[in-house]
């Protein structure tokens, strides 16, 4: 008799696991994704998306949270991160969504664990795709696209002399210096009466059936390869049908800065984020569940500069990107807002202003959505940095004609952001020749900058006379006229801190000089108090 019950107990708690449970609260979701600003453009809009999802119809899968990492830096990110996912996970299990653990190659320490026998028995899938127990190193989508980094040296960005030591110590510890992970970080709770363990793809796929789950959460390490890649990663649930996301928060990658594009190691993972939102899934952040603040290493403290970008005639679109890896990759963290290319005088994804320490405006005669407007206004009133070029003096102003309606300008955006005063430009056929104000040559923002004159792209721009609190570092000389100040920064009636620059014409780009001074301009806003804390 006592057999009995043992027995139906065990087979109610196993039911009770494998029946979806229906929730009245739904996961209130905001998706980020990426779409081109036109077909084959190469440019993407940052967009977002809301969905409600069931938490019963929910899993979060735990990628390759091991316990030892061969990289001492890899293990000391993971190690920051781990206790906030582990509130991510303690969360989402009492509101009923699934928990896998898959911690790869680590099913031995786990053998006999509740967690991994209801993963083995979970009922075999009618529709398992094929391949599903294969790694994935690409899908369709990515084909458009190019890879972000290089990882082929394996990511490890350890100091030399400390990966020795690490090395050494994990050897002295009987641990394959290797492959030292032999179990999941302990710091992660595994839930014995209901959550699961595998690192197989087909028992994956199985318990995502059995449970009726349309929605995958991906977290854990590292996102430009295991969890991009393994056989329950992203790439296989995007390919296979489900409502797939990454909580990019809760990651991190194996990535050397000294290997190209040569940015630091967390703008890899920026750029590996951006390349999953193009051409994979979206991703969320760990707060749209717990609440609080996204999580940031300790060591990322890049502050954040958003460009924005809508101009036609001097390629910024172009220019921009490449200046903004090649320049500003190791020390800042760069989002890109390109206006629409079906609506000019829109900016799809504009909110990222209310995020940004310094705003580079390279604009020309647009007039946004009054709430569109309203993020750059309200940059501006908080004090807060502003780098302007080329068209940036007439950026948000139509010529000799008020706004559509629906729509705003802002026609003193130049003389209060820029303390300029854009009235027209001189004939493209004359030649510019820039010089450096000698009084200045010791400026920050000239350091490096070479001392001989040199030939602006574009024309010079009538700019005089310039307002009280403007130091002019560069001037325009075209013959038979006055010279025209080209560059100057700005202390602003908010009390916050300008820099502009007439230059920018994509043939500026190429000269040494103008991206010394774009780079250094940026340098110091960030040591006039932008870095972020």
């Amino acid at each position: 008799m006592r057999s009995l019950v043992h027995t139906l107990v065990l087979y109610l708690a196993t039911l009770a696991v494998s029946q979806p449970l229906i929730s009245a609260d739904p996961l209130d979701l905001t998706l980020r994704y990426r779409t081109e600003t036109s077909q084959e453009s190469g440019r993407y809009h940052i967009l977002s998306r809301g969905e409600s999802w069931q938490p019963s119809e929910t899993a979060i899968i735990v990628c390759d949270m091991w316990d030892l990492h061969h990289c001492l830096n890899a293990t000391k990110r993971e190690g920051e991160f781990a206790p906030r996912l582990e509130q991510v996970l303690n969360w989402a299990r009492e509101e009923g969504v699934t928990i896998i653990h898959s911690p790869s190659s680590c099913m031995d320490f786990y053998e006999g664990h509740a967690a991994r026998e209801r993963a083995k028995t979970a009922p075999v899938s009618p529709n398992l795709p094929d391949e599903i127990g294969e790694w994935c190193h690409q899908i369709p989508a990515e084909e458009r696209g190019k890879y972000p980094v290089d990882q082929s040296d394996g990511g490890e960005d350890d100091d030399p002399d400390e990966h020795a030591a690490w090395a050494a110590k994990l050897d002295a510890m009987g641990r394959n210096p290797r492959a030292p992970w032999k179990r999941q970080i302990d710091i992660l709770t595994i839930d014995a009466d209901q959550d699961y363990i595998s690192d197989q793809g087909d028992e994956v796929w199985n318990i995502l059936e059995d449970r009726g789950i349309k929605n995958v959460i991906l977290t854990g390490v590292h996102t430009n390869m295991c969890v991009l890649g393994r056989p329950f990663g992203l790439r296989q649930m995007a390919r296979n049908g489900k409502n797939v996301v990454l909580m990019r928060d809760m990651t991190d990658t194996m990535y050397n800065p000294k290997a190209w594009p040569y940015v630091s190691h967390f703008t890899g993972t920026d750029l590996i984020v951006e390349h999953i939102e193009k051409f994979v899934c979206p991703t969320i952040t760990s707060d749209q569940l717990i609440g609080g603040e996204s999580f940031v290493f300790s060591q990322d403290t890049r502050p954040h500069i958003v460009m924005l970008i809508g101009e036609r005639e001097y390629r910024t679109n172009e220019t921009l990107p490449k200046f903004a890896i090649e320049h500003l990759g190791n020390d800042y963290r760069v989002t890109i807002i390109h206006a629409s290319e079906e609506d000019k005088n829109t900016f799809p994804g504009i909110e990222a202003v209310a995020d940004a320490d310094l705003l580079l405006v390279s604009v020309r005669r647009r007039t946004l959505p009054p709430e569109q407007l309203q993020y750059v206004r309200d940059h501006v009133a908080a004090g807060k940095p502003v780098i302007g070029i080329r068209t940036a003096s007439h950026a948000f102003t139509l010529r000799n004609k008020p706004a559509p309606e629906g729509y705003d300008a802002w026609p003193e955006f130049d003389a209060q952001v820029f303390g300029g005063n854009y009235t027209n430009h001189h004939g493209n056929k004359l030649v510019t020749t820039i010089s450096v104000i000698k009084e200045q040559a010791n400026h920050p923002i000239l350091e490096g900058v070479p001392p001989d004159d040199f030939t602006a792209g574009g024309s010079l721009y009538k700019v005089r006379p310039l307002a009280e609190g403007t130091t002019p570092l560069l001037m325009g000389h075209v013959e038979g006229h006055d010279p025209e100040p080209v560059a100057w920064t700005f202390e602003r009636a908010d009390r916050g801190k300008s820099f502009y620059t007439s230059l920018g014409h994509v043939y500026d780009f190429e000269r040494e000089a103008f991206v010394l001074l774009l780079k250094n301009a940026v340098d110091s806003m960030q040591d006039n108090g932008i870095k972020s804390e």
